[in-house]
């Protein structure tokens, strides 16, 4: 079993219930942070000092604060992790379940296993925790199907932006100015217009309702 992990999430709630787990499991070598820059830190001088982690149990989303933070998200600082230390097990527990966030931690960032909060997390957790010793990927029931050929649909975060100001009754004049306000390119009507009709031949959609049901079918947003 694991001899030593680091846990990463703002809520300390949080931590103490996977702190619970870990117990149960017989892991008492733990730690916990709360702060993405705080997890690289400890990562970092474990290594150093020849004593590295064997595990790293993160959250994607950090609330922002007063403290400046190099890595303000979860997936910043497996992307960085990643880099420096490859070989590095990471299991992300987050909220987040979206299938397309899914399959780009797993494909992308080879992830160890991917677990969802909620009623069943913890319980979804310890099972993370054993498979990922035993080198095998594990996600939770919900997102099992991020990695089914039929959901095999790439799209980028520009479109999942797109889609959802369309989900949300936006017309695309209106989506134009919000893009322009935000500082997202392009965000001329006319282009918003073209990647809308790309989108209606991607998932062979007859409209735009037609579009938003086939995303959020497939859990892309």
């Amino acid at each position: 079993m694991f001899q030593k992990i680091l846990i990463s999430d703002d809520f300390g709630s949080v931590n103490q219930g996977v702190l619970k787990v870990l117990e149960q499991l017989g892991i008492s070598n733990t730690q916990e942070v709360h702060y993405c820059d705080d997890a690289y830190l400890q990562l970092k001088s474990a290594l150093k000092n020849n004593d590295p982690f064997d595990l790293f149990i993160t959250d994607l989303n950090f609330k922002i604060d007063h403290r400046a933070q190099r890595f303000a998200s979860g997936e910043a600082i497996i992307e960085q992790l990643k880099k420096e230390m490859p070989h590095l097990k990471i299991i992300v527990y987050s909220v987040e379940d979206r299938l397309q966030k899914v399959r780009q931690l797993i494909n992308q960032l080879k992830i160890s296993a991917y677990v969802c909060k909620g009623r069943n997390g913890l319980v979804d957790l310890s099972k993370a925790i054993l498979s990922v010793h035993d080198n095998r990927l594990f996600l939770s029931p919900q997102i099992e199907q991020a990695l089914h050929d039929r959901n095999n649909i790439e799209i980028d975060d520009y479109d999942i932006k797109l889609l959802n100001y369309l989900a949300l009754g936006n017309s695309k004049e209106r989506i134009s100015e919000f893009f322009k306000n935000a500082g997202i390119s392009p965000n001329s009507l006319s282009s918003i217009e073209k990647k809308q009709s790309k989108l209606f031949i991607k998932f062979n959609a007859h409209n735009t309702a037609h579009l938003i049901g086939i995303v959020k079918d497939l859990g892309l947003i």
